[in-house]
Order: C-alpha cells, then sequence, then structure tokens
C-alpha cells in the first residue's frame, strides 16, 4: 500500500473526511448503504484538504493530466487538475462526447456497460493518474487505465477517496496497473 491508503493516511484528514461523509441507509436499494458525499463537497475544509492530498500524489506520481470518472470522479478531478497545475480528461458514458472518441466496453455485475474519452486527449507518454470518489469493483477504472494506453499515456496509479476493501477492486486493478500504485484516502 502507499502513504495515502488507509492505513497510512494521515489520522486527522482521514477523520476530517469520514465525519463529512453521511452513510445513507437502503438507498438506491434496500439492503445498500449509500456513501453520501456532497456534505463533505459542501463543507469547504473538507473539500479543500481532499483537493489538496490529491494534488500532493500528483505531484509525487509527477502527471501530467488527471482523469475524472464520471460522474462523481468530475467534481473531484477537474479542481485537483486546477491546484496542481496540469490537465483533466472526462472519461464519460459512451455517446456523452462529441468529435472523435476511443470506447471501451467492461463487464459489469449484470450486463455490459462503456465508456470513452476523446481520441486525442493525451499526448504520447502523458503521465496520468486516474480520480474517482469510491473503488468498489474497479471495473471502470480499469477501463478507464486500457483507454488511456490506447490513446498513448502511461497510468501512473488510481486514487480514490473511498476504497470499499469488501469488494474485490484494489486486487482487480493491481493486477494491470502494475508498479503503479492504488490510492485511498479512507477504507470501509
Amino acid at each position: 500500500m502507499t502513504a495515502w491508503s488507509a492505513e497510512g493516511a494521515e489520522e486527522s484528514l482521514r477523520e476530517l473526511l469520514l465525519a463529512r461523509i453521511h452513510d445513507v441507509p437502503d438507498y438506491p436499494k434496500p439492503g445498500v448503504v449509500f456513501k453520501d458525499i456532497t456534505p463533505l463537497l459542501a463543507d469547504p475544509e473538507a473539500f479543500t484538504a481532499l483537493t489538496e492530498a490529491f494534488a500532493e500524489l500528483c505531484a509525487r506520481y509527477r502527471a501530467d493530466k488527471v482523469v475524472g470518472l464520471e460522474a462523481r470522479g468530475f467534481i473531484l478531478a477537474a479542481p485537483v487538475a486546477v491546484r496542481a497545475g496540469i490537465g483533466f480528461v472526462p472519461v464519460r458514458k459512451v455517446g456523452k462526447l462529441p468529435g472523435a472518441t476511443l470506447s471501451q466496453a467492461y463487464e459489469l455485475e449484470y450486463g455490459t456497460a462503456e465508456i470513452e474519452i476523446h481520441a486525442e486527449a493525451f499526448a504520447p507518454g502523458d503521465r496520468v493518474l486516474v480520480i474517482d470518489d469510491v473503488l468498489a469493483t474497479g471495473g471502470t477504472a480499469e477501463a478507464s487505465l486500457q483507454l488511456i494506453r490506447r490513446a498513448g499515456a502511461e497510468p501512473v496509479g488510481v486514487a480514490v477517496l473511498m476504497e470499499l476493501g469488501f469488494l474485490p477492486g484494489r486486487e482487480r486493478l493491481e493486477k494491470v496497473l502494475g508498479e503503479a500504485p492504488v490510492d485511498a484516502l479512507i477504507r470501509v
């Protein structure tokens, strides 16, 4: 695990972030406990601390661009890109981007989904950090890594606000990332 993993995160940052993430039972369906990050986003201290933590990872991994995964990943990655002084690339659901795109299908629990990026989103050799709110099964993040590589860029890691440790997302991503890290600020 890396310095920003659940075990190594600064306890004060972890406490600040956790205090502003609310559990919503039985949403979107009975038996599911949804982790609502909107109170964190509404708190300038917590949102700034989160943005700074991710911007530090951009500097550590010498990222040229960040990718934000639709939709909450956009909210987190865009201010990180501004703070780090690097570019932001949205990974969208298929059919949402104009112009030439690259797409990648991936498996869901019950079916498939597809994401895409602009075909010329990266310069050859760009170092790219993928940012999202939650790491669960890792399917969307894995598909984004495939897109990044197909576009000629190099994934330097995946960073998430929260990892659901009871799901296999980390293991799935570690297999395709090689030496690049998976960073989670919080692990539940």
